[in-house]
């Protein structure tokens, strides 16, 4: 199967742990290289978090497992890039 090389979740995550705690923890997952977290929306109880893993083989249950330790739960998964190589999403005439 080909290797998983960027991975685009949305979760809900609460206040707690902080977001920089939170990215770190995901960025320590074996099959992570490195990992953006971008807050999209904010209330009382929880945040809503974009997370754009990226990595050689990423391990998709690995990262969802960690996610879920945290106390988040993935709402979404918005994109993932498979193969030797990420191909960048452009727009086309179809999109307007």
């Amino acid at each position: 199967m080909a290797p998983v090389k960027r991975l685009v979740v949305d979760i809900l995550k609460p206040h707690d742990p902080p977001l920089a705690e939170f990215t770190t923890h995901i960025a320590d997952v074996g099959s992570v290289d490195g990992v953006t977290a971008s807050l999209i929306e904010l209330d009382r109880e929880v945040q809503n978090v974009k997370l754009t893993v990226a990595g050689d083989d990423i391990d998709v249950d690995a990262t969802e497992a960690e996610v879920e330790a945290l106390g988040g739960t993935v709402h979404s998964v918005d994109q993932v890039s498979c193969g030797e190589r990420v191909v960048e999403d452009r727009p086309v005439p179809q999109d307007r």
